[in-house]
């Protein structure tokens, strides 16, 4: 058993060795004045070669920066803004993997952890602590690190779930930084639209899952006359919790976790993590439990809802880039895509808008040349806009090509009929639904 030991967070990082794989406990939840330590390590000439494993991460992120080229190597599960514009020109890189199985590469060894860094709570009682608001894929870590490093924060709100035994931890750093937060744009009218054609589609008692922005939120402002909600998701901000508060999202007819809110990881408002904290509610678990489609399964009528950088007229989803531009990552969205069809009267459901900003259609004959297939077409099901909601389910491409024009933008629906006959031919236009 050990025993950890206080130490200065430069005391602390001293002891991670050259050439090997580092863990960073993520979102708002990111330890920096350990990456603050190790940068002056860097700076002094005292350590290279260590690749970073995250999931996004909110805050600065030196470890991405050209500078560091050759000492450190950004490798995250998922690309947030403050490294993506590093991993498209090549200084950082985007490791994909489901993150239900990012925990996964660790337990199992493809991923040899030499250090695991994490944000932790202040202990309870019989020496445990909370991962609050980052479980993701830390409780891995920590298990397969040779070094575990954890920065006890009490802004780190004590989160019931998976907690973690302070004798995994080899050293321990005290500091008092408040956890980053995040605001999210109101939204547009046309995401209002989308988000009633969204909750036309959730029913009473059903359990959902979403993620985090304008989108999400304008849904979830839709959802207020519903009744008897679940939530299990990857992760939930403040639209959502507005829903908790006022008993509309109970989990009151979940299977599992009855009468509990469970995710992986959080991004919001102070008021998030704070109603998160000895919350018994809320249940705050490993990502390979929330993101198991064999668990997502077992709450029957789960409605997974999620968003799409672009849809092609046979159902291809694209959602983690712009062409061969990294936008983000696979993330869950699969995941949860299957643990909702085979839920006993699930949905799965993405959302999007059927223009860009710059008047660029979503839907599209062809996905643009690079971009990444996150939900192959046989795993399409509802695709909502602002127009409408079509259900590609057991439909052919001829079909369902008809049905994802009817819901385009009414000025791309002959440009994108003249590109359906071209590839479909002569049949196409004697086609009925």
């Amino acid at each position: 058993m050990k025993t950890a030991k206080y130490v200065s967070a430069d005391e602390a990082v001293s002891h991670i060795p050259s050439h090997c794989h580092v863990h960073l406990s993520s979102v708002a939840s990111v330890p920096h004045c350990l990456i603050q330590a190790l940068c002056r390590r860097a700076d002094a000439g005292d350590v290279t070669d260590l690749h970073f494993h995250h999931f996004h991460t909110e805050g600065p992120a030196p470890y991405s920066e050209p500078k560091y080229e050759g000492i450190f190597f950004e490798q995250g599960f998922f690309v947030g803004p403050n490294v993506r514009k590093n991993v498209n020109a090549g200084y950082a890189d985007y490791l994909p993997v489901h993150l239900g199985e990012s925990q996964k590469l660790y337990r199992c060894g493809f991923i040899k952890l030499g250090a695991a860094l994490v944000n932790v709570s202040l202990p309870d009682k019989d020496g445990r602590v909370s991962l609050g608001t980052s479980v993701d894929c830390s409780v891995a870590a920590i298990e397969s690190a040779d070094l575990v490093i954890g920065v006890v924060n009490p802004n780190v709100p004590y989160a019931l779930g998976d907690l973690v035994s302070l004798d995994k931890f080899d050293y321990l750093v005290e500091d008092n930084t408040p956890l980053v937060t995040a605001s999210f744009a109101e939204p547009t009218p046309t995401e209002v639209i989308i988000g009633k054609n969204c909750a036309a589609l959730v029913e009473d008692g059903d359990c959902i899952q979403m993620g985090i922005g304008a989108l999400p939120n304008a849904l979830a402002a839709q959802l207020g006359g519903h009744k008897n909600l679940g939530l299990h998701t990857e992760m939930f901000a403040d639209g959502l919790l507005g829903l908790i508060k006022k008993g509309v999202i109970n989990g009151a007819c979940k299977k599992i976790d009855n009468g509990k809110v469970v995710a992986s990881f959080l991004l919001g408002s102070q008021e998030v993590y704070s109603y998160i904290d000895n919350n018994p509610s809320v249940n705050m678990r490993d990502i390979g439990y929330t993101n198991d489609p064999y668990i997502i399964c077992q709450n029957p009528h789960m409605k997974a809802i999620n968003s799409a950088v672009e849809v092609d007229l046979t159902g291809q989803i694209c959602a983690d880039s712009i062409g061969t531009r990294i936008f983000s990552g696979t993330g869950g969205q699969l995941e949860f895509v299957r643990g909702a069809s085979m839920s006993e009267g699930g949905k799965s459901i993405t959302a999007l808008a059927s223009r860009t900003n710059k008047g660029q259609s979503k839907i599209v004959a062809q996905l643009n040349p690079g971009a990444g297939v996150v939900t192959p077409r046989p795993d399409a099901h509802w695709i909502v806009t602002e127009y409408g909601a079509v259900d590609l389910y057991g439909r052919s491409l001829q079909e369902r090509a008809k049905l994802l024009i009817s819901i385009a933008h009414p000025d791309d629906r002959e440009m994108l009929d003249r590109q359906a006959f071209e590839r479909f031919g002569p049949h196409w236009h004697n086609l009925s639904l």
